[in-house]
């Protein structure tokens, strides 16, 4: 069907608020690249919001979700387990640095993870409450919703949040939040509205996703864990879109040394197939009763199958080696066009999680998010697909597969900056 039939029957009988703006259906894919059901080819910077780090449709991958579909597609693993389960969960005990002997849960999503995590650290901590941060970004069921730190598009339908959710300041210099002032935020809301002994979890990203590709600062996230062991508040740390490689090692919280004792992931870990993980500490994970966790769904074979598969592809191709080359590599232009464009400040990248803001004015830091739409619409228009993201919409963030060929990356750069100089 021609995207013109496929819009028309999109028109028709999806949720509008679950339909996609975009008119392109992506009908082939391949590594950063992917063609539209007219046969229009696209670069691919958004890699499915962070899910195809080691690109679309990697080989590997492919081939090993082909052959568990010959041998077992669904059980329900509570039912009957399977090889797939537990091999990708002493992979990720091995690889993920949570503090002491991991163990691990499978489930689909990313907000699923989440989901599970608070529930696993009410468990164990006998306690209900749990503190985020502004511009955190965790899901869109209701508790993920509410954990959520922007209101607009996530909770402005929906109505009431679930209780028990507070906030905290993220540290962003840049917009006027330094370490200190998050700091004193997140003691005050044990203070003010979160007090310890009620208070399982202090849930963040160690980079901001949604919320604009803002690192926090390994002191920051020192002090964190700090407060953390004080009150006997389990940390909770998200990386389900910085982890698997992004930022130049396997999670974002490595930058740091600190360890988490619950880690929630997703996107990049499976390919493009569903599946997400709440790892962490053996006695922290086993403080729930029998059959608490779990899901028709969860874990399924295919997508365990693509995990380790994914897992295999990062220690026989250096993904980590590329993601830091490929950050650099942003790096680079995003510093030539900083100096060319009056709108472009605030450059950043870790590894290859990188991004830049465009302002109306640089001394002020003013926000231009119409140039980002603007832009992201051109380059959508010349065949490359890009994201912005932040809490003032002004945020240009790069996604693109680790693994594209240099050529087309630097094609699709070359687009961005042939829209940047049409648009101002």
């Amino acid at each position: 069907m021609s995207n013109a039939e496929l819009n028309e029957l999109k028109h028709k009988y999806v949720a509008a608020g679950a339909a996609s703006p975009a008119t392109a259906f992506a009908a082939r894919a391949e590594n950063a690249e992917v063609w539209d059901a007219d046969g229009n080819r696209f670069i691919d910077f958004a890699g499915g919001i962070g899910v195809l780090n080691v690109g679309h449709r990697h080989p590997k991958v492919v081939a090993a979700v082909k052959a568990q579909l010959d041998k077992v597609m669904h059980t329900c693993q509570t039912v009957m387990p399977y090889e797939g389960y537990v091999k990708v969960a002493e992979k990720l005990s091995h690889i993920v640095p949570v503090r002491g002997h991991a163990k691990v849960m499978l489930a689909n999503s990313g907000a699923e993870a989440l989901e599970n995590a608070v529930k696993v650290a009410r468990a164990a901590t006998g306690r209900s409450n749990v503190i985020c941060f502004d511009g955190g970004y965790h899901g869109r069921t209701f508790y993920t919703m509410a954990m959520n730190g922007k209101v607009a598009p996530y909770q402005t339908d929906f109505g009431p949040m679930p209780g028990t959710v507070f906030r905290a300041p993220y540290p962003v210099p840049y917009h006027g939040v330094s370490e200190d002032e998050a700091i004193r935020g997140l003691k005050m809301a044990l203070k003010t509205d979160a007090n310890p002994k009620d208070t399982a979890a202090i849930i963040l990203e160690p980079v901001l996703g949604e919320g604009g590709f803002y690192p926090a600062p390994k002191s920051f996230l020192e002090k964190v864990r700090a407060i953390c062991d004080e009150h006997g508040i389990l940390m909770i740390i998200d990386e389900v879109q910085s982890g698997f490689g992004r930022t130049g090692k396997m999670f974002a919280i490595e930058h740091s040394g600190v360890e988490p004792d619950i880690m929630t992931m997703a996107k990049s870990m499976g390919d493009g197939m569903p599946i997400s993980a709440i790892v962490g500490t053996d006695k922290v994970m086993d403080a729930s009763g029998p059959n608490s966790l779990g899901g028709t769904y969860t874990g399924s074979p295919t997508a365990c199958a693509a995990a380790l598969a994914v897992m295999e592809v990062f220690e026989e191709e250096n993904i980590l080696e590329k993601s830091q080359a490929l950050g650099e590599k942003l790096a680079t232009r995003f510093k030539d066009w900083q100096g060319k464009f009056d709108c472009i400040d605030n450059i950043r990248n870790m590894g290859a999680m990188a991004a830049f803001e465009l302002v109306s004015d640089k001394d002020n830091h003013t926000p231009n998010p119409e140039l980002a739409a603007k832009l992201c619409g051109k380059a959508r228009e010349e065949g490359l697909i890009l994201l912005s993201c932040g809490m003032y919409g002004n945020t240009i963030r790069f996604l693109m597969p680790v693994t594209i060929e240099d050529n087309v990356l630097n094609e699709g750069l070359d687009i961005i900056e042939s829209c940047l100089d049409s648009l101002v």
